[in-house]
């Protein structure tokens, strides 16, 4: 059955990436831990700004190699009990992501922790990408994860060190931001944050 109203669903009730498929709102949503949570409403055009510049950046460097940068919206189905969409619970959409492994890529995202993933804050994710996202990443494998603040102009990196996250650096506009995960590739802080 197509669900094609938010208030359709039972907020009390755990979903599937299989229930998921069958949801037509015109709002964005994600899917965490089985719950349904409504993305942010369309972010500031700053935001905007450094997500383009950073996917410029990452794509430059990118686009000859076995990696591959996506951009939101586009599904990353994280794996916790097995592969079948009944059995995926949380599925995201980041600002950015990295994904090195081809066999993680299909036609409806990617299936599996993508390398990298970067999450621009937005007033109202501030809670959602330091704390839920932060938790579901970090159980996920995900071997780095970058929040960006943009009104500070500070890229937080995280790296993934036996199962738990820790912060790798904090980088000013001023500063070259290291990828970890494509090593000798940095980028310009103040290409990330130029207006």
């Amino acid at each position: 059955m197509v669900i094609t109203d938010f208030s359709q669903l039972d907020l009390s009730k755990s979903y599937t990436y299989a229930d998921y498929l069958t949801w037509q709102f015109s709002e964005m949503v994600e899917l965490i831990r089985g719950k349904v949570v409504k993305m942010s409403p369309a972010p500031s055009s700053y935001h905007q700004t450094v997500s383009s510049n950073l996917h410029g950046l990452f794509w430059n460097k990118l686009r000859k190699s076995p990696c591959r940068l996506f951009a939101a919206p586009s599904d990353v189905r994280l794996i916790r009990k097995g592969k079948d969409n009944e059995q995926i619970t949380t599925v995201v959409q980041p600002d950015l992501f990295v994904v090195c492994d081809s066999g993680k890529i299909d036609e409806k995202g990617c299936l599996g922790s993508p390398d990298l993933v970067i999450e621009i804050l937005s007033p109202n994710s501030v809670q959602q990408d330091l704390n839920v996202k932060f938790s579901i990443y970090e159980e996920a494998g995900i071997g780095e994860y970058w929040v960006v603040f943009p009104g500070e102009r500070v890229v937080e990196i995280f790296l993934l060190e036996e199962g738990k996250y820790r912060l790798s650096g904090h980088f000013t506009e001023n500063q070259d931001i290291p990828v970890n995960t494509i090593p000798g590739f940095s980028i310009p802080g103040k290409e990330v944050f130029e207006w």
